[in-house]
């Protein structure tokens, strides 16, 4: 029993940590999908527009890197090459989505994103993120 704990707590950090890690990336590239300083835009001018997109994108990561987990079946080593890669895979296809969101319609998302009034093409981009998210977790299962 206590063998079988310390191998799950050893997974559950692996995991914790690899997932931290592409949120943080996720996070790099919203902040370079938009102008400005994202840091700035959350926790100094507390935009809510990039409070949307950021929530949405890490919620999106979470559920690749769920879809994984429960995909790799108890293997460690395949779980955590899945959740890289599908999860790489996840954040280029929500990058090529916000592009295309923002060719077919009036105006730059990105500068929606810091812009201080709500605006609902954010949720739009946000709920894009998050559908993306579900496609490649089912992909994975």
């Amino acid at each position: 029993m206590l063998t079988r704990l310390i191998e799950n707590a050893y997974a559950a950090a692996a995991y914790g940590a690899t997932g931290m890690i592409l949120m943080f990336v996720s996070f790099v590239v919203v902040d370079a999908l938009t102008p400005g300083n994202l840091r700035q835009q959350l926790w100094a001018e507390r935009n809510r527009n990039a409070g949307i997109l950021v929530g949405s994108n890490l919620g999106a990561i979470a559920i690749i890197v769920a879809a994984a987990i429960v995909a790799s079946e108890g293997r460690l080593g395949e779980g955590l090459a899945y959740t890289v890669t599908y999860t790489i895979i996840g954040m280029v296809i929500m990058c090529v989505t916000f592009f295309v969101i923002d060719l077919f319609t009036p105006g730059k998302l990105g500068e929606l994103v810091v812009h201080p009034e709500s605006h609902p093409a954010v949720w739009v981009q946000g709920i894009a993120h998050v559908g993306i998210a579900l496609i490649v977790a089912v992909a994975i299962l």
